[in-house]
């Protein structure tokens, strides 16, 4: 088996040709990728349910929108929480993914975490690879690959994010960010 070169931290942005509802116009960042799989949560894709109805200890800390995101179509009835934490070290309760952003434990008390976080979203289920199944979809052009900034992660404007993080793109994919919703409508 090839080395896989890890994509953790970097985002996947759907290629309009990508066919799987699930991840329509979705993107996603990437928690883990290595030669076992991958595994990566949806950072556009809001529910209507408030982070207070599911985890009530940690609604007060969760950034605009306040609600909790479907991270992917995997495990939609466990949560993940991420946070921005700046700084070389995390408090208890958090554990760095890539650069500022972590996992936090959702069993710690939350104010642990409170005066340290910059930033919390919780995802219900995650986005799921298996052993080379996210290579053969880059292969078949189904995602493009791109730097992930830490304000991707708390995007107070989500349905925008596919595009925004497009158009910040300094090649030709800024042009893709103009791709119409119903290319048919042309």
């Amino acid at each position: 088996m090839t080395e896989v070169s890890s994509l953790t931290g970097r985002l996947l942005v759907a290629t309009p040709a990508l066919a799987d509802p699930n991840f329509d116009r979705a993107v996603v960042l990437l928690l883990d990728h290595d030669e076992e799989g991958s595994l990566g949560v949806v950072l556009n894709r809001p529910t209507p349910v408030g982070v207070g109805d599911i985890l009530e200890s940690w609604a007060d800390l969760a950034g605009e929108p306040g609600v909790v995101f479907q991270g992917g179509p995997v495990s939609l009835d466990s949560a993940l929480g991420l946070a921005v934490i700046p700084g070389d070290e995390g408090p208890l309760g958090w554990r760095r993914v890539y650069g500022a952003i972590g996992l936090v434990d959702l069993e710690a008390p939350p104010e642990l975490l409170a005066s340290a976080l910059g930033s919390l979203r919780i995802f219900a289920g995650y986005a799921g690879w298996g052993p080379g199944q996210l290579e053969d979809e880059l292969t078949e052009g189904a995602w493009y690959v791109v730097e992930s900034e830490p304000g991707d992660v708390s995007s107070p404007s989500p349905e925008n994010l596919w595009r925004s993080v497009l158009r910040r793109q300094r090649n030709e994919l800024a042009m893709v960010a103009t791709y119409p919703d119903d290319p048919s409508l042309n």
